[in-house]
């Protein structure tokens, strides 16, 4: 399918900050490891585009399908509009955030010289990855898989808003038992000589809790926006853009010896590319008129990915 004018303009104006930091990054293995996560989540865009046509005729047989209100009284407010198509945009993203964590294994520049060299070198070398990074990206794994699951479940069930609103805290159960970060904030300024704050605040097991409320507001927030042609879509592109933009004026602006902090960041971004790529397959259907309807399925999952970046990626914390 044609790309639509607007989402090639949206996409043009939400990626070229993220490029323009990328290209004052020095450090040649951060350098790598992003280009290879761009590299998935192009490919993750492109198999998004295509899965999402099948995923309709399935999701019409079996009446998953509305009708766009914001169109009552017209033929296109009369026409069957499939739901629950967000599942698209989350399967890919989970398929190439572990296939980035398969690849993350080797050094993306002994690979690529291998390849320039015809395979003269037998054995792609390895680079070390920590116990602690594992742990947390495979909490992050489950974190979204276990969200996507829920969403498909309340577009299915049609599940009442009491509920809807623990759903988050279940699904965060795997970030909560993985994390192992900090539990001090970093206060504004603003706020350390108005109420005698200090610099750190550590807030102990409060911060768990914090972390539960974050996600019941990232997936929320994006649900809650839901009804326009989009909408929910749109909003996700742009904030996995801007954080993906602040990940990467970090990583250019981070010295060698404040490896946590960069190691943070890279983990945001590597959540943030695919997300931001595949969110932008689903715009393809989705911007107005719309051909699909993401579903709680998409909301769910998006927010609670964003939540899952800020987290596990300790941004605002220590």
């Amino acid at each position: 399918m044609e790309i639509p004018r607007d989402v090639t303009v949206l996409a043009l104006l939400g990626f070229a900050p993220c490029a323009i930091a990328f290209c004052r990054i020095d450090d040649p293995r951060t350098w790598w490891s992003i280009v290879v996560s761009a590299f998935v989540s192009l490919a993750g865009f492109h198999i998004t585009k295509r899965v999402i046509p099948l995923l309709k005729v399935y999701t019409l047989r079996r009446g998953l399908f509305g009708k766009d209100i914001n169109k009552r009284g017209t033929e296109a407010g009369e026409k069957q509009i499939p739901e629950a198509l967000g599942l698209a945009p989350g399967i890919v993203f989970l398929v190439c955030i572990i296939l980035f964590q398969q690849l993350h294994y080797y050094d993306a520049a002994s690979v690529l010289h291998r390849i320039g060299n015809g395979g003269g070198q037998k054995i792609f070398r390895k680079q070390p990855i920590t116990e602690a990074w594992l742990v947390d990206y495979n909490a992050a794994l489950a974190t979204i898989c276990f969200m996507l699951f829920l969403g498909f479940a309340d577009d299915v069930l049609d599940i009442p808003w009491r509920v809807k609103l623990l759903l988050p805290s279940l699904a965060s159960l795997p970030l909560l038992v993985a994390y192992s970060g900090g539990t001090s904030i970093v206060i504004p300024k603003p706020l350390r000589s108005v109420a005698g704050l200090p610099d750190l605040l550590n807030l102990g097991p409060i911060y768990q809790l914090y972390m539960v409320m974050l996600t019941i507001f990232s997936t929320n927030s994006i649900n809650i926006l839901a009804g326009v042609n989009g909408l929910e879509a749109g909003q996700t592109f742009i904030i996995a853009c801007a954080v993906l933009c602040h990940n990467l004026t970090e990583l250019a602006r981070l010295g060698f010896d404040q490896a946590a902090v960069r190691d943070g960041h890279l983990f945001s971004a590597y959540l943030m590319l695919p997300l931001a790529m595949t969110t932008l397959g689903l715009l393809v259907f989705n911007w107005y008129p719309s051909q699909v309807f993401v579903g709680d399925t998409f909301t769910y999952f998006a927010g609670m990915s964003i939540a899952v970046a800020g987290i596990l990626g300790h941004q605002g914390t220590c």
